[in-house]
């Protein structure tokens, strides 16, 4: 009896490991009494399921080593074997899988990160709908524990689509096609920059078709090429389409370096996307406007039955990266404006538009522009004066209804603290630029008659005819919406479309912070630990 005593409490020491206490004393109180996780004094059939769950949160591009799952494993397995563990090691490891599961049931749910890290406003429909506890009870009382942990994660296709994208791009990842980069371009000679255009040979030609094979944009060519043409033209033309470039078959240098990214940095893209899922709220009511920052779209869908319906789809120009970046939020839209004014925000005001009036004095009449006291009343003279005012704060410059004014015909509000609307722009010839960061923070959109159509969809008074003799009639006036519309401005840089994976750039540099605090957070636990 000694003997199996000392074993027993050589096991429990093992099975309560460095791994195994960070869990304990990171978690919050146990959601589950250590019994749930045993018949009989040993691991139960859902003790078995926990373990696999955690050792697949990696499919979700959640990290196992976060959860304790090599070590709970390992006290798993020797549990279920040898002399029955003591009441002591049985209660330890049940706390551990409690603790550990309602950890993976929380973060597989909302994510690791608070998205106000990244300037990202979301509201979540339910705050507390979902209680990490509450569900692993239920789940192990109802014996369901594999369905519990997958109603925990977002519920929405694209979700299970990203997944599916993981598990390629890590089988990609030992591929040979990325074993040596590609050689250099050939040098054009007017430009001076490196450039493969069809016709011409090249000495990466062979790598090049065996990289887009792996990747799926090339099917296997039947012999080497001697140029660059045919089949491998359209291939870079399809890997251009799903990298946000222009798709014109012509290898240059911006297209070489996405060409050069290794599988590997495609898997962390993929995961950072899977980790802005679970609390990006893409399913908040029956009809809504997203705005996907890095791809420069606008998608405006409705939600039937669980079902998405993507009901129009467009361009979009969002905040310059450098200065003006539009911000991450989700809002309702309650009216449109047609004809709108626009006030000139007091920082455009003071760093642009009243250093260019004092330069060009007939830019005030040109634009339609004049000045707004705090009663409301208008002045239409431009003074020395009245610049002065501005910049003190005592007036504010308004752009009159017009062509030429900076809102175009039509403004869609969604009242916020940023300040942020979506609106036309006379700037039309911006919408066929490929990367398209230009406005001060509001969004300008492509077609706004379509997008007002889907506003507008439950106030039949409003069809397209009505909406455009507002938006032509030069007078502003001001709709109010029956029904609010969810906007919500999100930040993606990877999307599965039709099937097919496609990468944006990281404009605003929030994946590089999400990546570095993300990394931070599981070196802080194991620390720690």
């Amino acid at each position: 009896m000694r003997t199996t005593h000392s074993a027993g409490q050589s096991a429990g020491a093992t099975l309560i490991g460095l791994a195994l206490w960070l869990v304990l004393v990171t978690a919050h109180a146990a959601a589950a009494p250590a019994s749930a996780w045993f018949d009989h004094g040993r691991p139960s059939m859902q003790a078995r399921q926990a373990v696999a769950l955690l050792a697949e949160a990696a499919s979700h591009g959640l990290e196992p080593r976060d959860y304790a799952a090599a070590e709970l494993a390992q006290a798993v397995a020797q549990a279920a074997q040898g002399p029955a563990p003591l009441p002591e090691v049985v209660e330890n490891l049940g706390q551990a899988l409690s603790a550990a599961m309602q950890r993976y049931l929380a973060e597989l749910h909302g994510g690791r990160v608070e998205p106000k890290q990244f300037h990202a406003a979301f509201t979540p429909l339910r705050p507390d709908a979902f209680d990490p506890a509450a569900v692993l009870r239920a789940a192990l009382a109802a014996r369901r524990l594999p369905d519990a942990a997958r109603e925990a994660a977002p519920q929405v296709p694209m979700y299970e689509r990203l997944r599916e994208a993981l598990a390629r791009y890590r089988a990609l990842a030992a591929h040979p096609a990325w074993a040596q980069p590609l050689p250099a371009l050939p040098v054009d000679r007017r430009s001076r920059q490196g450039k493969l255009e069809p016709g011409q040979p090249w000495d990466g030609l062979a790598r090049l078709a065996q990289r887009l094979v792996a990747l799926g944009d090339l099917a296997a060519p039947a012999s080497a090429a001697a140029v660059f043409e045919g089949p491998l033209v359209q291939a870079v033309q399809s890997f251009q389409q799903r990298h946000g470039l222009a798709a014109d078959g012509v290898l240059g240098k911006a297209t070489l370096e996405q060409l050069q990214v290794p599988p590997a940095a495609r898997v962390r893209q993929i995961e950072l996307m899977l980790e802005r899922m679970r609390w990006t709220p893409v399913m908040q009511g029956p009809r809504m406007v997203v705005i996907n920052v890095p791809e420069f779209v606008l998608r405006a869908y409705e939600v039937r039955e669980g079902r998405v319906t993507i009901e129009q789809e467009m361009k979009v120009i969002v905040g310059k990266a450098l200065d003006t970046r539009t911000p991450l939020f989700d809002a309702d839209m309650s009216a449109i404006e047609f004809s709108p004014y626009w006030n000139v925000p007091p920082s455009i005001a003071r760093q642009e538009t009243v250093p260019r009036l004092r330069r060009d004095p007939a830019y005030f009449e040109r634009e339609g522009l004049e000045f707004v006291g705090a009663g409301g009343r208008a002045e239409t003279t431009l003074s020395t004066a009245n610049l002065d005012a501005v910049l003190a704060g005592r007036l504010r410059l308004r752009q009159r209804p017009g062509p030429r004014n900076a809102l175009g015909d039509i403004k869609f509000v969604f009242p916020n603290s940023e300040h942020i609307f979506l609106h036309h722009t006379p700037a039309v010839r911006l919408f066929e630029r490929d990367r398209r960061d230009f406005s001060h923070g509001c969004i300008r959109v492509e077609q706004p008659v379509a997008l007002a159509v889907f506003v507008l969809k439950d106030m039949p008074q409003w069809r397209e005819s009505r909406i455009r003799q507002a938006m032509a009639k030069g007078e502003s006036t001001t709709l109010k919406l029956d029904q609010p519309v969810r906007v919500l401005i999100a930040y993606g840089t990877t999307l599965v479309k039709g099937g097919r994976v496609h990468f944006y750039d990281d404009i605003y540099g929030q994946d590089r912070r999400l990546d570095a605090a993300l990394r931070q957070r599981s070196a802080d636990r194991r620390k720690s630990g």
